[in-house]
């Protein structure tokens, strides 16, 4: 159960700001549809994440647990960091999203591709070689980008230019600043 919220927590935390959530505010703005969208974000959340917490259970059957440790801490504090950055969608991000007729599709295919080598995939990998619970990470991982991209669908291009993204970017570059410090102290 701690891999599932940690994980669920961690990536609902770093998505914030992130280009995925623009990617679904483009989205929704371009097919103003809502359940094909959603399905899509999960289907490509759940394959993404499924080979990146691969990756990260073979990654723990290899590097010793102290390590783990630091290479978890370090990395929140790393994403923390990263977060600060803006994500924008320029107009090569733009030629992510397919001219297919069918949303679910454009979802699925933009969302899988925008999330390799994204922060969250990065943290998919830690987090499961970190915990020994490979489905309760993966779960955790895809719950959480569904908690962060799902509202955005939801409200779509109605609200965005009321969005502090600042702000919200700045509070989670905090929080994850602050998880980094707790993996790093404790004891494991």
């Amino acid at each position: 159960m701690e891999a599932l919220l940690f994980s669920t927590l961690a990536v609902a935390i770093a998505e914030i700001g992130d280009k995925t959530q623009l990617l679904a505010l483009l989205l929704a703005a371009r097919y103003r549809t809502f359940w094909p969208l959603a399905f899509g974000i999960l289907v490509a959340t759940l394959a993404n994440h499924a080979l990146a917490g691969a990756f990260g259970a073979l990654l723990a059957d290899h590097v010793p647990a102290h390590m783990l440790r630091w290479l978890l801490g370090g990395s929140f504090v790393a994403v923390a960091l990263w977060t600060l950055k803006p994500d924008t969608l320029d107009d090569d991000d733009d030629a992510i999203v397919p001219s297919a007729r069918s949303a679910f599709i454009a979802t699925a295919a933009a969302f899988f591709l925008a999330e390799m080598g994204d922060k969250t995939q990065v943290a998919t990998v830690l987090l499961a070689a970190r915990f020994d619970a490979l489905a309760a990470v993966i779960a955790g991982t895809t719950l959480g980008m569904l908690v962060a991209n799902v509202p955005v669908l939801a409200l779509g291009a109605k609200f965005a230019h009321r969005i502090p993204l600042h702000v919200a970017r700045w509070t989670a570059a905090g929080v994850f600043g602050l998880l980094g410090v707790w993996v790093l102290i404790t004891n494991g």
